[in-house]
């Protein structure tokens, strides 16, 4: 009895351990609207390299209002971010960013999938450089 509940714990943990991570990466096109151009700018808040995707969270201001409104930004790999030339801590919270990229799915969601994160500089970061292209 006792090896059989070992065995089925096992077998749960093994499963979870697999389904986790497969439920979790997911296509940018079920998420994102590649017909939907976004350009926003904003404040850095919390910038995270983390896998299976990097994320950029920033305020951006409505110049009507005045009122900040928090968007969270999705790139690549953290891998795929550091060979197209993104640097950890490089961009601090703090720093005015504008984001090209696409609208998540849901109007509703101030939410978006970077193509370009430009700084006040000029300097730009591409989720597709040279050797990670759209074509992945």
């Amino acid at each position: 009895m006792r090896q059989r509940v070992l065995a089925a714990l096992m077998f749960g943990l093994v499963s979870l351990g697999i389904v986790v991570p497969a439920w979790a990466h997911h296509s940018f096109a079920a998420a994102y609207d590649t017909t939907k151009a976004l350009t926003i700018q904003g404040t850095i808040v919390q910038v995270r390299l983390t896998n299976p995707h990097s994320w950029f969270f920033l305020d951006v201001k409505d110049e009507a209002t005045g009122k900040l409104t928090r968007w969270s930004i999705e790139a690549g790999t953290p891998s795929g971010m550091l060979r197209n030339g993104y640097k950890p801590n490089e961009i601090k919270a703090g720093t005015v960013v504008t984001i090209k990229g696409f609208h998540a799915k849901d109007p509703t969601q101030n939410a978006g999938m970077l193509q370009q994160l430009i700084t006040a500089d000029g300097k730009i970061y591409a989720m597709f450089g040279p050797q990670e292209t759209a074509a992945r």
